[in-house]
């Protein structure tokens, strides 16, 4: 699957950052990606309690929402001293 140009101001902008995929939920792996961490460092953050993630209809693909992801990075974002 092709993906598509960043435009910084076009529909795929959400929370002031760059949406290059254009959507709200993201498979485990596009989450990895997305954070710059492996699948199962993703699986680790996930059983941690630290992001929820959505099941589809009694499915088990599991997906993560941007939102929680960004709020993810929010919440662990520090100074370095």
């Amino acid at each position: 699957m092709a993906r598509k140009p960043i435009d910084s101001q076009g529909p795929e902008r959400e929370h002031g950052i760059a949406n290059p995929l254009g959507k709200r939920l993201y498979t485990l792996k596009e989450a990895a990606e997305y954070l710059g961490r492996s699948d199962w460092s993703m699986r680790e953050l996930i059983w941690a309690g630290e992001i929820p993630i959505v099941r589809g209809n009694g499915n088990r693909k599991i997906f993560l929402d941007i939102k929680d992801i960004d709020e993810f990075i929010d919440r662990n974002k520090s100074i370095y001293q």
